[in-house]
C-alpha cells in the first residue's frame, strides 16, 4: 500500500511492462510474416500482409493501452480501499491483520507485529485520501507507451519485405531480426530479475518460437 494519490512509476513503464509489450507485438507481427510462402508469395500478397500486421498491432496496441489504464485504476482503487480499512479498524491488531493479509506471500509473518505496527502508524499519519481513485498524467503516458511499443514492434519484422524484392531473403532477414529482438528482450528480463541474462535470452527465443507456432496453428 503506497501513498495512493501520489503513486508514480519511475520510469512510467517498468522493464517487465516494456518487455512484455515488445514480445506481444513481435509475436503478433510474426504470425503474419510467417504465413507467407517464400516460393509463391507475390508483391500484392506481401503488401496485404504488411498492412494486416500493422492494422492488427494498431488494434491490439489500443486494447492493451486501455487495459493498462483499467488495471492501474483498479489497483489504485484497491489501495484506497485497503487504506480506509486500516484507518477505520476498531483496534490496532485488526489493522495489523489487514496489512499482513495485503502483503505478498509470507512477508506479513516475516515482518512481525512490530514492523506491522510501524506500517500502521505511518498509514494512519498520511493525509486524508481522495474520495475515489483517479488516473494521472503518468498513467496516460504509460498507456501511450504501451500503444507505441506494440505498434512500433511491427516494423522491424516487416521492413525487410520493403527492402528486399526476393521474398525468401526478406523472410530470412525478418526472422533473424525477430530472433535478435526476442533474445534482447529475454536478456533484459534476465538482468532485471538478477539471473543469468544470456540464459533468459535463449529461453525467450524458444518461448517466442513456440508461441508463434501455437498462434498460427490456432488461426491467429
Amino acid at each position: 500500500m503506497s501513498e495512493v494519490e501520489n503513486e508514480k512509476r519511475a520510469p512510467v513503464l517498468d522493464p517487465i511492462d516494456r518487455v512484455s509489450e515488445i514480445i506481444f507485438g513481435l509475436i503478433m507481427a510474426l504470425t503474419f510474416t510467417g504465413s507467407l510462402s517464400a516460393a509463391t508469395a507475390a508483391r500484392e500478397e506481401i503488401r496485404t500482409m504488411m498492412f494486416a500486421a500493422l492494422g492488427c498491432n494498431l488494434a491490439w496496441g489500443m486494447v492493451d493501452a486501455v487495459m493498462y489504464l483499467v488495471g492501474t485504476l483498479t489497483e489504485r482503487a484497491r489501495n484506497l480501499t485497503l487504506l480506509r480499512r486500516v484507518r477505520s479498524a476498531a483496534a490496532p491488531h485488526e489493522a495489523r491483520a489487514i496489512i499482513a493479509d495485503a502483503l505478498p506471500g509470507r512477508l506479513g509473518t516475516v515482518i512481525g507485529a512490530e514492523g506491522l505496527e510501524g506500517m500502521r502508524q505511518r498509514l494512519a499519519a498520511l493525509p486524508e485520501p481522495p474520495a475515489r481513485a483517479r488516473l494521472g498524467r503518468d498513467d496516460f503516458l504509460g498507456a501511450i507507451g504501451v500503444f507505441l511499443i506494440v505498434v512500433l514492434t511491427t516494423f522491424p519484422v516487416v521492413v525487410p519485405f520493403m527492402l528486399f524484392s526476393e521474398t525468401a531473403l526478406a523472410m530470412r532477414v525478418s526472422n533473424a531480426v525477430a530472433v535478435v529482438t526476442l533474445f534482447a528482450a529475454g536478456y533484459a528480463l534476465g538482468r532485471h530479475a538478477g539471473g543469468v541474462p544470456w540464459r533468459m535470452g535463449f529461453a525467450m527465443v524458444a518461448i517466442g518460437v513456440i508461441l508463434v507456432g501455437f498462434t498460427m496453428a490456432l488461426g491467429g
